[in-house]
């Protein structure tokens, strides 16, 4: 512990001296940015995904519906593809057989469209259907009103307990972990570049913090605890940051998120990250990059170095196979499916993509692989309440918006203590994030 304050501290001089000197630093963009000599990296910082024993599934079938936000081209959407599928192998190793009917590129704001597609599901014999974005569950919740002896599940909602409605099931994963680990990421390369005295002036705020910035769709719980976890992942190495965050009111909006990503590196914000859909913002930050703007960015889903080979660090990401698995086993094997499910490290449910090691002098993944571990044990909880604080408090009470009811009134104290740690404990009273605390160091500009 001791020797990681004294790195913090070190850190902490060398920030204040980039504060100071900034003079010194050569703030007009050159054309072409040497990184110096990258690293291989070879240390798995993952866990692997742990699937329930299936048991002998030979014989059993079922046809399931899934309604998409989007499609291949869509990350997230592509996420919950590659679970799905993942999973469907997962079942046919066991004997079992899904047959999944597709359909795509359905908004949550275009309800009766949804609405459409789950009644052709329905009429094509479907007795599980699956949706995967948030506004879906507007639809499903009802739909599951009309049909009691089919199965419904709105992944990311957050109505299936508080409605009674015994056939909606809600999931989501810990995704905020897989968060924290990306900013560690970005932390460790901010720390380099500090140490290489390489932030120009345009990167400093005025009250000597380094600027960050992140793409969010809108300001709801789940982006909230994504974006604050990000931020406590980099304070975790670097404590010297400020983050600005910018709204896109949008899951997916590539010209949106482009925009919104050049106006925070227009700003100064040297890492740029996102909880949107497509590949707007890392588009962005390779061209500012490659023109000679020094930025990088932690992107989500899927691996960013597609967009932005030349500056992508790493990307949060799901392994959504882990609850497919599950869910599909306990429908085949005419199990109740749990009413919120929730997971993270523990269950390999979480990860991020490759860290893209010619952007590092020395292997990050060995210490990533540590915080890795320390989560997945819980040792480390990303919401520790020592780790951040509220108009200059620290924060040990605070009733969470956990049971949905249309004016978001606070019912659950989310506040907890365990081992002698005080944290906000996020998806544990349901499956979809409440975390909604505006903590110090992070400004929504929008």
């Amino acid at each position: 512990m001791k020797k990681k304050i004294l790195a913090l501290v070190l850190v902490l001089a060398l920030v204040v001296s980039v504060a100071v000197g900034l003079a010194a630093c050569n703030d007009k963009p050159t054309n072409k940015i040497d990184e110096g000599p990258g690293v291989t990296i070879g240390t798995e910082v993952n866990v692997t995904p742990v699937y329930d024993d299936l048991g002998d599934l030979t014989g059993k079938t079922i046809k399931v519906g899934v309604i998409l936000i989007g499609d291949q081209q869509e990350s997230y959407s592509n996420a919950h593809i590659m679970g799905l599928t993942t999973a469907v192998d997962n079942i046919k190793k066991a004997g079992g057989n899904v047959e999944i009917v597709w359909r795509y590129n359905l908004p949550d704001s275009e309800t009766a469209k949804v609405q459409g597609a789950a009644n052709e599901l329905i009429a094509e014999g479907c007795k599980l259907i699956i949706s995967n974005s948030y506004g879906h569950q507007d639809v499903m919740l009802p739909t599951a009103q009309k049909n009691p002896g089919l199965t419904f599940i709105a992944m990311t909602g957050d109505t299936a307990a508080s409605s009674g409605q015994s056939n909606l099931k809600n999931a989501f994963n810990y995704t905020f972990q897989s968060r924290y680990v990306a900013g560690v990421v970005a932390g460790l390369k901010l720390q380099q570049l500090v140490k290489d005295n390489l932030l120009s002036s345009n990167n400093i705020d005025g009250n000597g913090n380094i600027k960050i910035g992140y793409v969010g769709a809108f300001n709801y719980a789940e982006v909230v605890s994504g974006y604050t976890a990000f931020y406590l992942g980099i304070k975790s190495i670097v404590p010297n940051v400020a983050m600005s965050v910018q709204y896109t009111n949008s899951w997916h909006d590539p010209d949106g998120e482009y925009n919104a990503a050049k106006s925070l590196i227009s700003q100064g914000c040297i890492i740029i990250s996102q909880h949107a859909d497509s590949y707007g913002a890392p588009t962005a930050c390779e061209e500012a990059y490659t023109s000679g703007t020094r930025v990088y960015c932690v992107g989500y889903n899927v691996d960013m170095t597609v967009a932005a080979p030349s500056c992508a660090l790493t990307s949060a990401t799901n392994d959504w196979s882990v609850y497919y698995t599950y869910a599909l086993a306990a429908a085949l094997k005419g199990e109740t499916i749990a009413t919120d499910w929730a997971h993270g490290y523990d269950r390999g449910s979480v990860a991020i993509t490759a860290i893209n090691g010619k952007l590092f002098k020395e292997d990050p993944s060995a210490y990533v692989k540590t915080v890795v571990e320390k989560i997945q044990s819980g040792e480390l909880q990303v919401f520790d309440c020592s780790k951040f604080t509220v108009k200059g408090e620290t924060v040990n009470s605070w009733m969470a918006n956990v049971i949905p009811d249309g004016n978001f009134t606070p019912d659950t104290e989310a506040i907890v203590t365990e081992e002698g740690v005080t944290y906000f404990a996020e998806s544990v009273f349901r499956s979809a994030p409440y975390f909604e605390i505006r903590i110090d160091g992070i400004t929504e500009l929008n």
